[in-house]
Protein backbone atom coordinates (compact mmCIF):
# COMPACT_ATOMS: atom_id res chain seq x y z
CA UNK A 1 0.00 0.00 0.00
CA UNK A 2 1.26 3.57 -1.22
CA UNK A 3 0.37 6.35 0.85
CA UNK A 4 0.12 9.81 -0.74
CA UNK A 5 -0.97 13.15 1.01
CA UNK A 6 -2.54 16.33 -0.93
CA UNK A 7 -1.10 19.88 0.10
CA UNK A 8 -1.16 23.43 0.15
CA UNK A 9 1.34 24.19 -2.61
CA UNK A 10 3.07 27.45 -2.35
CA UNK A 11 3.37 28.31 -6.31
CA UNK A 12 3.95 30.84 -8.50
CA UNK A 13 1.02 33.00 -9.79
CA UNK A 14 -0.15 32.58 -13.22
CA UNK A 15 1.44 35.30 -15.19
CA UNK A 16 4.99 34.77 -13.88
CA UNK A 17 4.95 31.17 -13.65
CA UNK A 18 6.96 30.83 -16.73
CA UNK A 19 9.50 32.96 -15.28
CA UNK A 20 9.61 31.51 -11.85
CA UNK A 21 9.99 27.73 -12.65
CA UNK A 22 13.95 26.83 -13.26
CA UNK A 23 16.12 24.03 -14.18
CA UNK A 24 17.86 22.99 -11.34
CA UNK A 25 20.68 25.13 -9.95
CA UNK A 26 23.41 22.24 -10.94
CA UNK A 27 22.95 22.48 -14.58
CA UNK A 28 24.11 25.75 -14.76
CA UNK A 29 27.32 26.59 -15.24
CA UNK A 30 29.15 29.83 -14.01
CA UNK A 31 28.41 32.35 -16.96
CA UNK A 32 24.85 30.93 -17.36
CA UNK A 33 24.24 31.50 -13.77
CA UNK A 34 25.12 34.76 -13.67
CA UNK A 35 23.41 35.50 -17.22
CA UNK A 36 20.00 34.33 -15.65
CA UNK A 37 20.33 35.92 -12.43
CA UNK A 38 21.08 39.15 -14.13
CA UNK A 39 18.11 38.90 -16.50
CA UNK A 40 15.35 37.59 -14.72
CA UNK A 41 14.67 38.98 -11.36
CA UNK A 42 11.62 36.38 -11.11
CA UNK A 43 13.56 33.20 -11.71
CA UNK A 44 13.32 30.69 -8.49
CA UNK A 45 17.62 30.45 -9.00
CA UNK A 46 17.74 33.70 -7.05
CA UNK A 47 15.87 31.82 -4.01
CA UNK A 48 18.93 29.27 -4.52
CA UNK A 49 21.43 32.35 -5.17
CA UNK A 50 20.21 35.08 -2.23
CA UNK A 51 23.90 36.48 -2.08
CA UNK A 52 23.52 37.80 -5.81
CA UNK A 53 20.26 40.24 -5.19
CA UNK A 54 21.36 41.19 -1.54
CA UNK A 55 24.92 42.09 -3.24
CA UNK A 56 26.57 40.26 -0.69
CA UNK A 57 29.87 37.94 -0.33
CA UNK A 58 29.08 34.47 -0.89
CA UNK A 59 28.18 31.99 1.97
CA UNK A 60 27.99 28.70 2.84
CA UNK A 61 26.01 26.17 5.14
CA UNK A 62 23.64 27.27 7.44
CA UNK A 63 24.43 31.06 6.88
CA UNK A 64 23.43 30.28 2.92
CA UNK A 65 20.04 28.50 3.96
CA UNK A 66 18.54 31.13 5.91
CA UNK A 67 19.53 33.33 3.65
CA UNK A 68 17.47 31.28 1.06
CA UNK A 69 14.67 31.29 3.39
CA UNK A 70 14.99 34.79 3.86
CA UNK A 71 14.61 35.13 0.36
CA UNK A 72 11.93 32.57 -0.43
CA UNK A 73 9.40 34.59 2.18
CA UNK A 74 10.23 37.85 -0.09
CA UNK A 75 9.31 36.09 -2.87
CA UNK A 76 6.01 35.35 -1.12
CA UNK A 77 5.53 38.90 0.18
CA UNK A 78 6.45 40.49 -3.05
CA UNK A 79 3.33 38.18 -4.32
CA UNK A 80 5.60 36.04 -6.51
CA UNK A 81 4.39 33.07 -4.40
CA UNK A 82 0.72 32.72 -3.31
CA UNK A 83 -0.35 29.70 -1.08
CA UNK A 84 -2.90 26.97 -2.14
CA UNK A 85 -6.71 27.38 -0.14
CA UNK A 86 -6.81 24.37 0.44
CA UNK A 87 -4.95 20.81 0.25
CA UNK A 88 -4.66 19.57 -3.20
CA UNK A 89 -3.20 17.01 -5.73
CA UNK A 90 -1.51 18.53 -9.12
CA UNK A 91 -1.48 16.23 -12.39
CA UNK A 92 1.33 18.02 -14.53
CA UNK A 93 2.16 16.97 -18.06
CA UNK A 94 5.73 17.76 -19.39
CA UNK A 95 6.32 17.29 -23.09
CA UNK A 96 9.53 17.40 -24.67
CA UNK A 97 10.72 16.11 -28.27
CA UNK A 98 7.75 14.26 -28.92
CA UNK A 99 7.43 12.73 -25.71
CA UNK A 100 4.74 13.60 -23.09
CA UNK A 101 4.74 12.60 -19.16
CA UNK A 102 2.03 13.28 -17.26
CA UNK A 103 1.87 12.28 -13.18
CA UNK A 104 1.19 13.50 -10.47
CA UNK A 105 2.41 16.04 -7.51
CA UNK A 106 1.93 15.04 -4.14
CA UNK A 107 3.34 14.13 -0.68
CA UNK A 108 4.77 10.45 0.18
CA UNK A 109 5.12 8.76 3.31
CA UNK A 110 9.02 8.79 4.52
CA UNK A 111 7.43 5.72 6.63
CA UNK A 112 7.12 4.04 3.34
CA UNK A 113 10.45 4.46 2.08
CA UNK A 114 11.59 3.89 5.16
CA UNK A 115 9.83 0.20 4.92
CA UNK A 116 10.03 -0.59 1.63
CA UNK A 117 7.47 0.56 0.20
CA UNK A 118 9.56 3.21 -1.92
CA UNK A 119 12.20 1.25 -3.56
CA UNK A 120 15.90 2.42 -4.34
CA UNK A 121 18.47 1.57 -6.45
CA UNK A 122 21.17 4.01 -5.62
CA UNK A 123 23.34 4.25 -3.01
CA UNK A 124 23.63 8.04 -1.41
CA UNK A 125 26.43 9.90 0.30
CA UNK A 126 26.17 10.43 4.38
CA UNK A 127 27.60 13.71 3.76
CA UNK A 128 25.08 15.15 0.93
CA UNK A 129 22.51 13.64 3.07
CA UNK A 130 22.94 15.59 6.06
CA UNK A 131 23.67 19.10 4.07
CA UNK A 132 20.38 18.35 2.04
CA UNK A 133 18.76 17.97 5.97
CA UNK A 134 20.19 20.73 6.91
CA UNK A 135 19.03 22.74 4.11
CA UNK A 136 15.34 21.07 4.21
CA UNK A 137 15.54 21.89 8.41
CA UNK A 138 16.27 25.85 7.98
CA UNK A 139 14.45 26.56 4.89
CA UNK A 140 11.34 24.92 5.97
CA UNK A 141 10.18 23.96 2.21
CA UNK A 142 11.20 21.39 -1.19
CA UNK A 143 10.97 22.64 -3.93
CA UNK A 144 11.90 19.94 -5.85
CA UNK A 145 9.87 16.80 -6.35
CA UNK A 146 11.57 13.02 -6.36
CA UNK A 147 10.97 11.42 -9.74
CA UNK A 148 8.76 8.07 -9.05
CA UNK A 149 7.16 5.45 -10.89
CA UNK A 150 4.30 3.06 -10.30
CA UNK A 151 2.72 0.33 -12.11
CA UNK A 152 -0.07 1.82 -14.70
CA UNK A 153 -2.95 1.78 -12.78
CA UNK A 154 -6.76 2.43 -15.36
CA UNK A 155 -8.27 4.31 -11.46
CA UNK A 156 -5.39 6.63 -11.57
CA UNK A 157 -5.46 7.16 -15.34
CA UNK A 158 -8.52 8.16 -15.38
CA UNK A 159 -8.47 10.76 -12.94
CA UNK A 160 -5.82 12.10 -15.14
CA UNK A 161 -7.56 12.15 -18.37
CA UNK A 162 -10.77 13.73 -16.87
CA UNK A 163 -8.69 16.95 -16.04
CA UNK A 164 -5.84 17.00 -18.92
CA UNK A 165 -9.29 17.15 -21.25
CA UNK A 166 -10.10 20.60 -19.41
CA UNK A 167 -7.74 23.69 -19.41
CA UNK A 168 -4.58 23.76 -17.43
CA UNK A 169 -4.39 26.23 -15.03
CA UNK A 170 -0.64 26.71 -16.14
CA UNK A 171 0.49 26.20 -19.87
CA UNK A 172 3.91 27.64 -20.83
CA UNK A 173 7.15 26.69 -23.17
CA UNK A 174 10.49 27.45 -21.65
CA UNK A 175 13.22 28.08 -23.77
CA UNK A 176 15.13 24.93 -24.34
CA UNK A 177 11.23 24.01 -25.81
CA UNK A 178 9.66 22.14 -23.37
CA UNK A 179 5.77 22.67 -22.80
CA UNK A 180 4.57 22.34 -19.07
CA UNK A 181 1.16 21.97 -18.38
CA UNK A 182 -0.66 21.75 -14.57
CA UNK A 183 -4.12 21.08 -13.34
CA UNK A 184 -5.02 20.99 -10.00
CA UNK A 185 -7.31 18.46 -7.75
CA UNK A 186 -9.13 20.15 -5.14
CA UNK A 187 -12.47 18.06 -5.49
CA UNK A 188 -13.23 15.65 -2.85
CA UNK A 189 -14.04 12.70 -4.48
CA UNK A 190 -10.95 13.07 -7.41
CA UNK A 191 -9.10 13.47 -4.28
CA UNK A 192 -10.03 10.51 -2.54
CA UNK A 193 -9.97 8.62 -5.59
CA UNK A 194 -6.43 9.67 -6.25
CA UNK A 195 -5.74 8.40 -2.37
CA UNK A 196 -7.27 4.79 -3.22
CA UNK A 197 -5.27 4.46 -6.31
CA UNK A 198 -2.33 4.46 -5.07
CA UNK A 199 -3.28 2.65 -1.84
CA UNK A 200 -3.67 -0.45 -4.47
CA UNK A 201 -0.23 0.17 -5.44
CA UNK A 202 2.12 -2.27 -3.34
CA UNK A 203 5.41 -0.49 -4.65
CA UNK A 204 6.77 2.44 -6.16
CA UNK A 205 10.34 3.29 -7.69
CA UNK A 206 12.38 6.29 -7.24
CA UNK A 207 13.57 7.23 -10.42
CA UNK A 208 15.70 10.24 -10.24
CA UNK A 209 16.45 11.78 -6.12
CA UNK A 210 18.03 9.73 -3.94
CA UNK A 211 19.67 11.86 -1.60
CA UNK A 212 16.44 14.35 -1.71
CA UNK A 213 14.31 11.03 -0.54
CA UNK A 214 17.24 10.14 1.95
CA UNK A 215 17.67 13.75 3.61
CA UNK A 216 13.77 14.06 3.75
CA UNK A 217 13.98 10.57 5.97
CA UNK A 218 16.58 12.36 8.32
CA UNK A 219 14.80 15.26 8.74
CA UNK A 220 11.66 13.27 9.64
CA UNK A 221 13.76 11.42 11.98
CA UNK A 222 15.19 14.61 13.67
CA UNK A 223 11.69 16.17 13.97
CA UNK A 224 10.32 12.84 14.99
CA UNK A 225 12.96 13.15 18.10
CA UNK A 226 12.01 16.75 18.77
CA UNK A 227 8.50 16.24 19.07
CA UNK A 228 7.71 12.99 20.37
CA UNK A 229 3.90 13.79 20.31
CA UNK A 230 4.04 13.90 16.71
CA UNK A 231 0.67 12.21 14.98
CA UNK A 232 2.13 11.44 11.42
CA UNK A 233 0.30 13.29 9.66
CA UNK A 234 2.74 16.38 10.23
CA UNK A 235 3.88 17.89 6.91
CA UNK A 236 7.84 16.64 7.87
CA UNK A 237 6.44 13.60 8.23
CA UNK A 238 5.92 13.39 4.10
CA UNK A 239 8.14 14.68 1.33
CA UNK A 240 7.30 15.86 -2.16
CA UNK A 241 7.24 13.85 -5.20
CA UNK A 242 6.36 13.30 -9.33
CA UNK A 243 4.33 10.22 -9.55
CA UNK A 244 4.37 9.27 -14.01
CA UNK A 245 3.25 5.40 -14.59
CA UNK A 246 6.47 3.18 -15.24
CA UNK A 247 5.22 3.31 -18.96
CA UNK A 248 6.08 6.96 -19.56
CA UNK A 249 9.55 7.20 -17.80
CA UNK A 250 12.40 7.23 -20.16
CA UNK A 251 15.14 6.08 -19.27
CA UNK A 252 18.62 7.41 -21.99
CA UNK A 253 22.34 5.63 -21.60
CA UNK A 254 24.60 6.96 -19.23
CA UNK A 255 28.03 6.98 -21.24
CA UNK A 256 31.64 7.00 -20.31
CA UNK A 257 34.44 8.85 -21.47
CA UNK A 258 38.03 8.29 -20.60
CA UNK A 259 40.84 10.64 -20.50
CA UNK A 260 43.94 7.77 -21.96
CA UNK A 261 44.25 4.46 -22.35
CA UNK A 262 46.96 3.46 -19.24
CA UNK A 263 49.75 3.96 -21.66
CA UNK A 264 48.15 1.01 -24.08
CA UNK A 265 48.15 1.34 -28.03
CA UNK A 266 44.91 1.24 -29.77
CA UNK A 267 45.71 -2.42 -31.23
CA UNK A 268 46.98 -3.62 -27.88
CA UNK A 269 43.39 -2.16 -25.77
CA UNK A 270 41.43 -4.28 -28.49
CA UNK A 271 43.72 -7.37 -28.03
CA UNK A 272 42.44 -7.42 -24.42
CA UNK A 273 38.69 -6.30 -25.21
CA UNK A 274 38.39 -9.18 -27.24
CA UNK A 275 39.45 -11.41 -24.74
CA UNK A 276 35.74 -11.10 -23.31
CA UNK A 277 33.92 -9.02 -26.16
CA UNK A 278 33.76 -10.23 -29.77
CA UNK A 279 34.74 -6.34 -31.51
CA UNK A 280 33.96 -5.43 -34.78
CA UNK A 281 34.67 -2.21 -36.39
CA UNK A 282 32.08 -0.22 -37.47
CA UNK A 283 33.85 2.74 -39.42
CA UNK A 284 33.75 6.62 -38.90
CA UNK A 285 30.09 6.82 -38.79
CA UNK A 286 28.24 7.38 -35.64
CA UNK A 287 27.17 3.90 -33.50
CA UNK A 288 24.83 3.41 -31.21
CA UNK A 289 24.52 0.21 -29.35
CA UNK A 290 21.43 -1.72 -30.62
CA UNK A 291 20.63 -4.30 -27.87
CA UNK A 292 21.17 -4.98 -24.33
CA UNK A 293 24.87 -5.86 -23.92
CA UNK A 294 26.30 -4.63 -26.96
CA UNK A 295 28.91 -1.39 -26.05
CA UNK A 296 30.10 1.23 -28.46
CA UNK A 297 33.05 2.31 -28.41
CA UNK A 298 34.96 5.33 -30.32
CA UNK A 299 39.09 5.97 -30.51
CA UNK A 300 41.27 7.71 -32.72
CA UNK A 301 38.27 8.27 -35.35
CA UNK A 302 36.73 4.83 -35.67
CA UNK A 303 33.55 3.24 -34.12
CA UNK A 304 33.82 -0.20 -32.87
CA UNK A 305 30.69 -2.12 -32.02
CA UNK A 306 32.30 -4.49 -28.64
CA UNK A 307 29.06 -7.98 -28.19
CA UNK A 308 30.27 -9.44 -24.53
CA UNK A 309 31.22 -12.88 -24.78
CA UNK A 310 28.08 -15.62 -23.57
CA UNK A 311 29.17 -16.91 -20.23
CA UNK A 312 31.46 -14.35 -19.35
CA UNK A 313 29.23 -13.13 -16.46
CA UNK A 314 26.23 -14.10 -14.73
CA UNK A 315 23.33 -13.28 -16.18
CA UNK A 316 20.96 -13.96 -13.63
CA UNK A 317 22.50 -11.72 -11.11
CA UNK A 318 20.44 -8.43 -11.71
CA UNK A 319 23.95 -5.96 -11.19
CA UNK A 320 26.16 -8.32 -13.24
CA UNK A 321 23.81 -8.55 -16.27
CA UNK A 322 23.57 -4.49 -15.92
CA UNK A 323 26.13 -3.41 -18.99
CA UNK A 324 27.58 -0.20 -16.99
CA UNK A 325 28.93 -3.19 -14.52
CA UNK A 326 30.28 -5.15 -17.55
CA UNK A 327 32.10 -2.56 -18.68
CA UNK A 328 33.58 -1.74 -15.66
CA UNK A 329 34.33 -4.73 -14.58
CA UNK A 330 35.62 -6.35 -17.88
CA UNK A 331 37.44 -2.76 -19.43
CA UNK A 332 37.45 0.29 -17.38
CA UNK A 333 38.77 -1.75 -13.71
CA UNK A 334 41.47 -4.31 -15.46
CA UNK A 335 42.17 -2.63 -18.85
CA UNK A 336 41.97 0.87 -18.19
CA UNK A 337 42.77 0.60 -14.33
CA UNK A 338 39.97 2.45 -13.63
CA UNK A 339 38.63 1.11 -10.03
CA UNK A 340 36.12 3.78 -8.47
CA UNK A 341 34.02 5.75 -10.70
CA UNK A 342 33.45 7.90 -7.91
CA UNK A 343 36.84 9.06 -7.32
CA UNK A 344 38.64 8.60 -10.45
CA UNK A 345 39.58 12.05 -12.05
CA UNK A 346 40.19 10.02 -15.32
CA UNK A 347 36.85 9.41 -16.04
CA UNK A 348 33.42 11.14 -16.84
CA UNK A 349 29.97 10.64 -17.56
CA UNK A 350 27.73 12.09 -20.48
CA UNK A 351 24.01 11.52 -20.06
CA UNK A 352 22.12 10.32 -23.61
CA UNK A 353 20.88 13.14 -24.46
CA UNK A 354 23.80 13.99 -25.79
CA UNK A 355 23.95 11.21 -28.42
CA UNK A 356 26.67 9.93 -30.24
CA UNK A 357 27.38 13.16 -31.36
CA UNK A 358 28.31 14.39 -27.97
CA UNK A 359 30.92 11.47 -27.22
CA UNK A 360 32.09 11.92 -30.64
CA UNK A 361 33.17 15.92 -30.44
CA UNK A 362 34.55 14.88 -26.71
CA UNK A 363 37.16 12.33 -28.17
CA UNK A 364 37.46 15.10 -30.84
CA UNK A 365 38.56 18.05 -29.37
CA UNK A 366 41.63 16.08 -27.31
CA UNK A 367 39.79 16.31 -24.17
CA UNK A 368 39.37 12.58 -23.92
CA UNK A 369 41.12 9.42 -25.54
CA UNK A 370 38.20 7.00 -25.66
CA UNK A 371 34.27 6.56 -25.28
CA UNK A 372 32.22 4.30 -24.42
CA UNK A 373 28.13 4.19 -25.17
CA UNK A 374 25.74 1.51 -23.37
CA UNK A 375 22.31 0.65 -24.40
CA UNK A 376 19.94 2.06 -21.94
CA UNK A 377 18.70 0.48 -18.88
CA UNK A 378 14.84 -1.11 -19.13
CA UNK A 379 12.61 -0.49 -16.67
CA UNK A 380 12.14 -4.23 -15.63
CA UNK A 381 16.23 -4.25 -15.00
CA UNK A 382 15.86 -0.79 -12.42
CA UNK A 383 12.79 -2.41 -11.13
CA UNK A 384 14.92 -5.83 -10.70
CA UNK A 385 17.46 -4.42 -8.72
CA UNK A 386 15.41 -2.38 -6.53
CA UNK A 387 13.28 -5.31 -5.54
CA UNK A 388 16.01 -7.20 -4.72
CA UNK A 389 18.07 -4.59 -2.88
CA UNK A 390 20.72 -4.33 -4.89
CA UNK A 391 22.68 -1.14 -6.00
CA UNK A 392 23.11 0.32 -9.90
CA UNK A 393 27.03 1.88 -10.50
CA UNK A 394 27.13 5.30 -10.43
CA UNK A 395 25.80 6.90 -13.32
CA UNK A 396 24.10 3.74 -14.87
CA UNK A 397 20.66 5.43 -16.03
CA UNK A 398 19.64 9.18 -17.77
CA UNK A 399 16.48 9.85 -16.98
CA UNK A 400 13.70 11.82 -18.04
CA UNK A 401 11.76 14.09 -17.36
CA UNK A 402 13.97 16.38 -15.97
CA UNK A 403 11.69 18.39 -13.47
CA UNK A 404 11.39 22.50 -12.82
CA UNK A 405 12.36 23.54 -9.19
CA UNK A 406 10.07 25.92 -8.06
CA UNK A 407 7.06 25.02 -9.66
CA UNK A 408 4.89 23.66 -6.37
CA UNK A 409 6.44 24.32 -3.10
CA UNK A 410 6.17 21.75 -0.26
CA UNK A 411 5.96 23.84 3.06
CA UNK A 412 7.76 21.63 5.42
CA UNK A 413 6.96 23.93 8.82
CA UNK A 414 2.94 24.27 7.54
Amino acid sequence: MTLVKPFKAVRPVRNKVHLVASRSYVSYDEIGLRSKLASNPYSFIHIINPEFSKNTAPVQGKQKFKLVKERFEEFVNDGVYIQEDKPAYYIYRQTKNGNSYTGYVLGTSVDDYRNGVIKIHEDTLTEREEMFCNYLDITGFNAEPVLMCYPDNSVLHCVMDKYTEQRAEYEFTTTNEVLHELWIVTDDDDMETIKDGFEQIPAVYIADGHHRSASSALLTELRREQNPNYTGEEPFNYFLSYMIPETQMNIMDFNRLVRDINGLTKKELIEKIEENFTVNSMGEQLYAPRKKHEISMYIEGEWFSLVVNPGTFDATNPVEDLDAHILTEKILAPILNIQDLKTDKRINFLGGQEGMVGLQNEVDTGKFKIAFALYPVEVEQLKRIADTGNKMPPKSTYIEPKLRSGLLIYKIDE
